[in-house]
């Protein structure tokens, strides 16, 4: 019995990328999460995380700036409209995965995961700004931001190996040791946002309420904490992955995650010693976004999953009679 059609069946008919295609639209859809983490960025730091003072329009009557909301609503609804672009870069990664011969599902799951991140990440921008830049919510906006980062990479990992069983490189130990590495990174991140709460940008210049449980000392500290225990972890996995002859690849990312690791450092302590100005806060959020895919990329290194699948009769013969 012939299985339903779809539109995304039709289109599979019609449009088959290559391999190469489907990496780069993986890649697309890396780049615009680092987009989105830094733009964002720029919203808080420019002070115009209220230059829309709603949620979804900009004001109570317009769906775009006015000139009353002036540059700060321009810099916001900026950012809001690269949500669409983003979107577009992960609706090309989904279509890219789906049409591919044979029809890669994991692909297209993972490219599904995006997209629900990405909408409800912007949901979760609306509440900040209906809550008046709480910093518990905004710091969880961030951090939904680098979980589409994270998403988007492991797709893009995927994208380059095949879908056959997974095969260690390396000895169990090692493996669980680039999880622990991955699981400490997500710990410096979330503790550096906890920083930023409590910190010199709160988004706004009114009175926007920010993180006092612990002072901005103390947070900076356990951030720091965090800094000297993944720096530690990162050149340990250097030495192990050298010494147990480790595939080049896997020695080249956990050498590539240290260096980013001790630039991420340097710029995070002056910013500390010369109070955080605006230029090396953007610095250092981009270099949030460049360790954690420095760290997510070395797991996949460590196994294998054989090569890429290629377009087999029996396999394009379900995949055109498959449901979307």
């Amino acid at each position: 019995m012939k299985g339903v059609r779809t539109p995304f069946s039709l289109l599979a008919e019609r449009w088959q990328p290559s391999p190469a295609i489907v990496r780069r639209a993986a890649l697309s859809a890396v780049v615009m999460a680092v987009v989105i983490v830094v733009t964002g960025g720029a919203v808080r730091l420019t002070g115009s995380g209220l230059g829309c003072h709603t949620w979804p329009t900009c004001t109570g009557e317009s769906i775009t700036p006015t000139p009353a909301n002036g540059l700060h609503g321009k810099i916001e609804f900026t950012n809001r409209m690269l949500t669409y672009v983003l979107c577009a870069a992960v609706g090309w990664f989904i279509l890219a995965a789906r049409c591919s011969r044979p029809w890669r599902q994991s692909l297209t799951r993972w490219g599904w995961a995006q997209f629900w991140v990405v909408m409800s990440n912007a949901v979760l921008g609306g509440i900040t700004v209906l809550v008046g830049l709480n910093p518990y919510v905004v710091g969880a906006h961030m951090l939904s931001a680098l979980a589409l980062l994270w998403i988007a990479v492991l797709g893009w990992e995927r994208s380059k190996e095949g879908d056959g069983p997974v095969r260690p490189l390396v000895a169990e130990p090692l493996r669980k040791l680039s999880y622990l590495l991955v699981a400490v990174v997500w710990g410096l991140v979330a503790a550096g946002t906890l920083v930023t709460g409590a910190g010199h940008h709160p988004g706004d210049s009114s009175d926007v309420p920010r993180i006092s449980w612990l002072s901005y000392d103390q947070l900076t500290q356990v951030h720091a904490d965090f800094v000297f225990l993944t720096v530690g972890l990162s050149l340990a996995m250097v030495f192990i992955l050298g010494a147990v002859k480790a595939p080049a690849p896997a020695r080249a990312r956990a050498r590539e995650l240290f260096l980013v690791l001790l630039a991420q450092a340097v710029i995070g302590y002056v910013q500390y010693f010369t109070d955080a100005p605006e230029v090396l806060v953007g610095l250092h959020m981009l270099g949030a976004s460049l360790v954690l895919i420095a760290a997510v990329r070395i797991p996949p290194a460590l196994r294998t999953r054989g090569e890429l699948p290629t377009d087999l009769p029996a396999q394009a013969a379900a995949m055109e009679t498959a449901a979307a």
